[in-house]
């Protein structure tokens, strides 16, 4: 077994290499050893994905391998695309070793029934789709690149939490729903090092828009049906899964741990994602909406009125990152969603402004013009009473 794994710990490399310029100097004998070398490890992937300890002992070499856990069990099983995919993109492939990897992929080797014929259908597929949606926008609204990594990367960690899902069914049958719904949530919380490595391979307001997007269709109810894995009934996990309320949960919650446990990617998420996408998560994500708020907080103080100008302005251009009309808009989004986000908000200035010392005329605090900008009266609501209650309490 462990001759193995040490040849599985050699994925990465060969993947590594098939995107490189050294294949400038592979002939079609190097060119079909290497689609050798992924047939086997596909092999692998079905002889060992029945046996939750081995595959997860093949998993967990592979990830030693890598500087970034991106590359799991689930590899092994697509290796041929994988790496036919790189060598198709390659441009330094040799022509003679670029039609040998043509007509290896139309016409596989040992073809049987465990082999699979739409090997080059899959990557023509993908490919066309990346060309398609590569194109120009033509009209508003997301882009769709967008939305389909995010159905990707949704699929990706239902696919991960399924599998968790199997091995907690098969080693502990008797657990109650609750119970097994906390483990899984356990268990996914083990994927947060390979999203990460994924996300970070992404140009920053990239990733954002991607954490947004998915969080996002969480919300819509569009993410099991539309993110590409299986044959969207939701059956293709144990215990229906991917339409388990409390596996979307767990997923979400992935997404927000990456997201709010660091203060500077979370301000700078803030400063990416338009305030009207930030408003609709903060509606529907009640952690996330608690550090949006802080957030907008902290920049608020950060201004001071100059009397000259007659306007808030940066006291601090290095800690400042909004500006008066920026931080208005922000406030004026969040106050035009669902009721109780904007009374939320409303409570929150409110309670901001009579810390300030209560002040009803403009230029004296910016919680008052916060206010006043967005239409609200002076006049205290009961959220705002109950919030001054609970802190003279505390």
């Amino acid at each position: 077994m462990e001759a193995v794994l040490g040849q599985v710990e050699q994925l990465p490399a060969l993947l590594a290499v098939s995107r490189s310029a050294l294949v400038r100097d592979w002939d079609c004998l190097t060119l079909d050893r290497a689609l050798e070398w992924a047939r086997y490890f596909q092999h692998l992937h079905d002889r060992f994905r029945a046996r939750p300890q081995l595959r997860e002992a093949l998993g967990r070499r592979l990830r030693r391998s890598q500087p970034c856990p991106l590359l799991g069990f689930p590899a092994l099983g697509r290796c041929p695309q994988l790496l036919g995919l790189a060598l198709l993109e390659n441009r330094a492939l040799p022509p003679a070793a670029c039609r040998r990897l043509l007509r290896g992929l139309l016409q596989p080797p040992a073809a049987g029934p465990a082999s699979d014929p739409r090997g080059l259908g899959l990557l023509a597929r993908r490919k066309a789709a990346a060309r398609l949606l590569a194109l120009p926008r033509r009209g508003p609204g997301p882009e769709p690149q967008l939305q389909v990594e995010a159905r990707l990367l949704l699929s990706r960690l239902r696919q991960e939490a399924g599998e968790a899902a199997g091995r907690l069914c098969g080693a502990q049958e008797g657990l109650r729903a609750g119970e097994a719904a906390g483990q899984l949530c356990g268990a996914q919380e083990g994927q947060l090092p390979w999203l990460c490595g994924a996300l970070e391979l992404l140009p920053q307001p990239r990733a954002f828009g991607v954490v947004a997007a998915a969080l996002v269709l969480l919300k819509q109810g569009h993410g099991a049906e539309q993110a590409g894995d299986g044959d969207g009934d939701g059956s293709s996990s144990p215990g229906g899964y991917q339409e388990s309320a409390a596996g979307e949960e767990c997923t979400a919650g992935l997404l927000l741990s990456w997201l709010l446990g660091n203060q500077e990617r979370f301000s700078a998420f803030c400063l990416c994602i338009p305030c009207s996408h930030l408003a609709f998560l903060a509606g529907h994500y009640s952690q996330l909406c608690r550090s949006y708020l802080d957030l907008l907080t902290g920049w608020g103080r950060c201004l001071h009125y100059d009397p000259l100008q007659g306007q808030w302005v940066k006291s601090c251009l290095e800690k400042a990152e909004l500006s008066w009309e920026e931080l208005r808009e922000h406030f004026i989004c969040l106050c035009q969603g669902s009721t109780p986000l904007k009374e939320q908000t409303q409570a929150a200035l409110e309670l901001l402004r009579t810390q300030d010392g209560d002040f009803r005329v403009r230029g004296l605090s910016v919680w008052t013009d916060l206010l006043m900008e967005i239409g609200y009266s002076c006049m205290d609501t009961k959220a705002t009473k109950k919030l001054k209650k609970s802190s003279k309490s505390g």
